[in-house]
C-alpha cells in the first residue's frame, strides 16, 4: 500500500472553509463524468486521524461518487480550538458543511468516532443521511453502565485528576512522538505492513500545529465526560435508513462482539466481519472495503437516488 505519490496529492482538491469563525479543511474529489446523478459521501475520520487517513478510499470511491472529507475540527489541518468539543459539535460542523456545499441527501461514512458523528448525524439531521457505513462503531455509554453506581464517583475523581493540565501537558508531549505514536499503531492494526512511515507521518504532524497541547486539553477533558457522546443503543433502533457496520476481527480498541448487540436493535444493520484486520479496515485493506462500499451503496438505496 506504499506509492511514490506523497499522500496531500493522493487525497483530492483540499479547501480551508471558516466555520463559525474556526478553520476547517475539507477535500473533495468529482468523477468525471454523471456526478450529479449519483449520491455523494462524506468521509469522516476517527479520533486522532485526518483526512490523510482515507488516502486509499478517496481517488477509488471518487471514480463513482463526489467524495468529500473532512478535518473534524480540532484535528488534521483543521483549527486546534479551545472548543467544548462533543459528537454534537462535529455533528453541527458536518450538518453546516452539508447545507453550504452540497445540499442533497448523502452517505456518511466514519470510522471509530466518525461512526459516531454519522450515527448521531443521521438521527439529528435525516434530510441529510441517505445512508451510512459506520467502521468500529465505539459506544462510550456502555462503560459508564459498567461501572458499579457506587464506584461511579471515585472513578470521575480519578478522571478528574488525570485531566489537570499539569498531568495532561507532559502526557500529550509525550503521545505526539512518532515513536509512540507508532507503538499506538501496532495496537490499532493488525498487519505490521500497514503501518508505514507515510501513516506515522500523517498521524503525528497536526499535533505539531499551535494550539495543539491547548486543544488536546479540550478533547481529552470532553471526551471522559459522561455525555460526550450518544448512547448507540438509545439512537440505533430510531434510524430507518440503510445502514452498514464493516468490523475488523482484531479490533484491540473497539470489542468486536458489539457488532451482534448493536444488530439487535435495528434489522436495518447490516454486517461485515473481516478477518485478521484491526481497528482501522478502511485503511488496512482498502481494496475490501471500497469494494464493499461501492457494492452495498446500490443494492440498497435502489428505491433511493443512487
Amino acid at each position: 500500500m506504499t506509492t511514490a505519490i506523497h499522500w496531500q496529492q493522493r487525497v483530492g482538491n483540499q479547501r480551508d472553509w471558516v466555520w463559525r469563525g474556526w478553520q476547517t479543511r475539507y477535500t473533495y474529489i468529482r468523477p468525471s463524468q454523471n456526478y450529479r446523478k449519483k449520491t455523494p459521501l462524506i468521509l469522516l475520520h476517527g479520533f486522532g486521524a485526518s483526512i490523510g487517513h482515507w488516502r486509499h478510499n478517496l481517488e477509488v470511491l471518487g471514480e463513482y461518487h463526489t467524495v468529500y472529507a473532512l478535518d473534524m475540527l480540532g484535528f488534521g489541518a483543521s483549527e486546534k480550538a479551545p472548543a467544548n468539543y462533543s459528537i454534537e459539535l462535529w455533528v453541527e460542523q458536518v450538518y453546516e458543511f452539508w447545507q453550504a456545499f452540497i445540499r442533497q441527501p448523502a452517505v456518511l461514512i466514519g470510522n471509530s468516532n466518525g461512526s459516531l458523528i454519522s450515527l448521531a448525524a443521521a438521527a439529528a439531521h435525516p434530510d441529510m443521511v441517505q445512508g451510512i457505513v459506520m467502521m468500529s462503531l465505539p459506544d462510550p455509554s456502555l462503560e459508564q453502565e459498567a461501572i458499579p453506581p457506587i464506584l461511579r464517583p471515585i472513578v470521575k475523581t480519578i478522571k478528574n485528576i488525570v485531566a489537570s493540565p499539569l498531568v495532561l501537558k507532559p502526557v500529550f508531549n509525550f503521545v505526539r512522538q512518532p515513536s509512540v505514536l507508532r507503538r499506538w499503531a501496532s495496537l490499532a492494526y493488525a498487519n505490521p505492513a500497514a503501518i508505514t512511515d507515510e501513516l506515522i507521518d500523517i498521524l503525528a504532524s497536526p499535533p505539531q500545529d499551535r494550539g495543539s497541547a491547548r486543544a488536546f486539553s479540550a478533547l481529552f477533558k470532553a471526551a471522559i465526560g459522561v455525555n460526550f457522546s450518544p448512547s448507540v443503543k438509545a439512537v440505533l433502533p430510531k434510524l430507518t435508513i440503510p445502514m452498514l457496520l464493516i468490523w475488523g476481527q482484531k479490533d484491540r480498541f473497539v470489542p468486536p462482539v458489539l457488532a451482534n448487540r448493536f444488530a439487535q436493535y435495528n434489522e436495518k444493520l447490516e454486517i461485515l466481519n473481516l478477518e485478521n484486520v484491526g481497528h482501522c479496515p478502511h485503511d488496512e485493506c482498502p481494496d475490501q472495503v471500497n469494494q464493499a462500499i461501492l457494492d452495498w451503496i446500490p443494492r440498497c438505496l435502489s428505491d433511493r437516488q443512487l
